[in-house]
């Protein structure tokens, strides 16, 4: 990469941010600045305590990830971080016992937790600064956020003299609390982000994120009562059960990138072979995936809808003759079927993308006289899938538009869609795919 390219990604990495990841920053930061102020101001309680927990939050941060969605997480620096707004003394060391369990009481403040947070933050990212992979702003701003709210809800508890029982019952309830804020705070900037309804962003991110965030609070609060009964030595002990959560997770994500990569991989035989247009199965892809989000496809029907689009082409491989242009738009019926059963067969050879292979198959099926595969022609006609259906309208649309930016062109085919639609395509379908090519227009 140049000087003069890494420069322009920044800028289109900053660009991308939008009102409501800023609004976030912008709070965060604000929080950070109070909280600084303040601990500059008093100075640092306990710090051989905050050391101990930065250093933990830095090393969580060092080993952040990023899960399937592009979600940026950093669960032992999450963890560590809400075990010190959740800390209520540490392990018996002599001094006067206080009321929950004969510790020495934590001494530090809400403002202090934000603080220490921030610096451990900073810290763990310097490394990933420094062999130019860019932090996440809006991601360490929510999970700073996430612990601010914690911090800010539970140490002032402290001051109440509350029995044990009744602590780890507040305890309880804040990280809960903590994890569905943070699950509303992600669905809202993700709906805005990438034009999702909210109701199906929040229930995206509660699938994409409640195990983990249940398995990181867990660990918080093993971490806050082990180092409040047993001293320091229990960070080590109890920081495991989320190495090991982190450890199975980013083998997951790396499954789902190589599955990814794969089929990508995949889709470009087609190109290279000279049976498609360079850049036809992405463009469709794409195309596919901004309109099943616009119909409120879950982000996992989206994956496969991504797949499927990726390879809805792959049959093409069989043909003797290519079909010129690589549009199969401009086929007849009956071929079309057999590049879509063809390539549906290659698809099921790998073993694990049968629902994959299941929406090729069905891709070509006219809108209102789909079939299921092997059913009685006497059966009454069914539509194929909806991520079939979608796969139709985008394909139709590139083939006959390709990678041209003529407004008119494309409206022009968009019309011609709509008027096949009696039968051919779904008109909700082409309808959103026109609202999708009209915002792609307008950027």
């Amino acid at each position: 990469m140049t000087g003069a390219q890494a420069p322009a990604r920044e800028r289109a990495a900053w660009q991308t941010i939008d009102s409501g990841q800023l609004l976030l920053i912008a709070t965060a930061g604000l929080f950070v600045i109070v909280a600084i102020t303040q601990v500059a101001a008093v100075g640092l309680r306990q710090p051989n305590i905050a050391i101990i927990f930065g250093v933990l939050i830095a090393l969580g941060e060092l080993f952040r990830m990023v899960m399937p969605g592009n979600r940026e997480v950093a669960p032992i620096a999450s963890a560590g971080a809400m075990g010190y707004a959740l800390l209520v003394g540490v392990g018996p060391e002599g001094a006067a016992p206080d009321a929950w369990l004969g510790v020495v009481p934590a001494e530090h403040s809400a403002l202090q937790v934000v603080a220490v947070t921030a610096v451990g933050m900073l810290v763990g990212s310097l490394p990933h600064i420094a062999v130019g992979r860019t932090p996440r702003p809006d991601a360490m701003a929510r999970r700073l956020f996430n612990v601010a709210v914690i911090a800010l809800c539970f140490r002032p508890m402290l001051s109440l003299d509350l029995a044990w029982y009744l602590l780890l019952a507040v305890m309880g309830v804040v990280v809960v609390a903590s994890c569905f804020t943070d699950v509303l705070i992600a669905a809202m900037i993700r709906a805005e982000a990438v034009r999702a309804r909210f109701g199906i962003a929040l229930r995206d991110e509660i699938e994409a994120k409640m195990a983990l965030c249940a398995a990181t609070s867990a660990t918080a609060m093993l971490i806050a009562v082990a180092t409040t009964a047993m001293g320091e030595a229990a960070l080590l002990i109890f920081t495991v059960p989320i190495l090991v959560t982190q450890f199975a997770f980013r083998r997951y994500a790396g499954i789902r990138a190589t599955y990814l990569e794969t089929v990508r991989a995949l889709s470009r035989v087609t190109e290279v072979g000279g049976y498609v247009e360079a850049g036809h199965s992405r463009r469709v892809a794409r195309l596919a995936v901004a309109s099943g989000r616009e119909l409120g496809m879950s982000e996992e029907e989206l994956l496969e809808l991504e797949y499927a689009a990726l390879m809805h082409d792959i049959g093409q491989l069989s043909l003797g003759d290519p079909i010129p242009g690589g549009a199969t738009v401009l086929a007849s019926p009956a071929e079309q079927r057999r590049i879509a059963e063809l390539g549906a067969e290659v698809i099921k050879q790998t073993g694990v993308l049968d629902r994959v292979a299941h929406i090729v198959e069905l891709s070509s099926h006219p809108y209102r006289t789909g079939r299921e595969p092997g059913g009685d022609a006497a059966d009454r006609p069914i539509p194929p899938p909806l991520a079939g259906r979608i796969i139709k309208v985008a394909n139709a649309y590139d083939d006959l538009v390709g990678d041209s930016a003529d407004r008119d062109r494309g409206a022009a085919v968009l019309e011609r869609l709509r008027l096949d639609s009696a039968a051919e395509y779904d008109p909700t379908v082409v309808e959103a795919l026109s609202r999708v090519v009209d915002r792609r227009l307008r950027q």
